[in-house]
């Protein structure tokens, strides 16, 4: 399989190395050097994109006019998704996006579901979410943060909404958000349940971009034969 690679940065360089590893080839790699545009030539079976929020939608919108199957690692335009959607259906394209392509996180966020079924039924803890990232990232709270807060909001009653916060304090049924930003920290999710005599902490910490990577590479396998909008979640299936 050729795979261009939209953001050759960091991660960029990780998923050409498993990609290689699994066999694939490398067609293109694309930076802020080496710009992704209308009249670039590509030649490739699946693109991988993991560039900055400010340019996903405009290379999402390239590989469907290019009709390049498109993987999307990039967040912060999920606003757009709808609009993106119907792009794809219009122009029978593929696009798999995801906020987090980590096996460890989708189990952290089936855990989380279940410890926030749990915690409903027990009104004196006080939920919160952090996240950690490096200070290469921009987007705050991170994809990955606001899919385990939406997780959580559907299966607490005490809940209405969450919003990005300098703390841990809740207030009535807004679930606080924290976002912190240190150099080389890939990546740090914590869910945390706090009442005036204990605390419960759920931690999802990711060691390297090599499980981020590699779910990347197994998602453009995936979607290689296929037509349409997809998630992780139609690869991955715990149950």
């Amino acid at each position: 399989m050729k795979i261009a690679i939209i953001g050759y940065g960091k991660m960029g360089k990780e998923i050409e190395a498993i990609a290689l590893e699994r066999g694939h080839s490398i067609s293109s790699a694309f930076s802020s050097h080496h710009p992704f545009h209308a009249q670039s030539e590509i030649d490739a079976d699946v693109a991988i994109e993991f560039s900055a929020p400010s340019l996903a939608l405009k290379h999402i919108r390239l590989c469907l006019d290019k009709n390049i199957p498109v993987i999307v690692g990039t967040t912060g335009w999920a606003e757009h998704l709808s609009n993106i959607e119907a792009e794809v259906s219009d122009k029978k394209g593929s696009l798999l996006h995801a906020s987090n392509f980590s096996l460890g996180v989708h189990l952290f966020w089936r855990m989380t579901e279940q410890l926030s079924e749990l915690m409903n039924q027990n009104k004196d803890y006080k939920a919160s979410i952090t996240e950690t990232h490096h200070t290469e990232k921009l987007d705050k709270p991170s994809g990955t943060a606001i899919t385990t807060a939406d997780l959580l909001l559907k299966n607490q009653n005490i809940y209405k909404s969450w919003m990005l916060s300098e703390d841990q304090v809740s207030e009535d049924s807004t679930l606080p958000v924290t976002s912190k930003r240190i150099p080389n920290v890939p990546g740090t999710h914590e869910v945390t349940y706090k009442s005036k005599t204990d605390q419960i902490s759920l931690i999802h910490e990711a060691k390297n971009r090599k499980g981020f990577a590699l779910g990347a590479v197994i998602a453009a396998e995936w979607l290689l034969d296929k037509k349409g909008t997809f998630t992780m979640s139609d690869i991955i299936n715990f149950t």
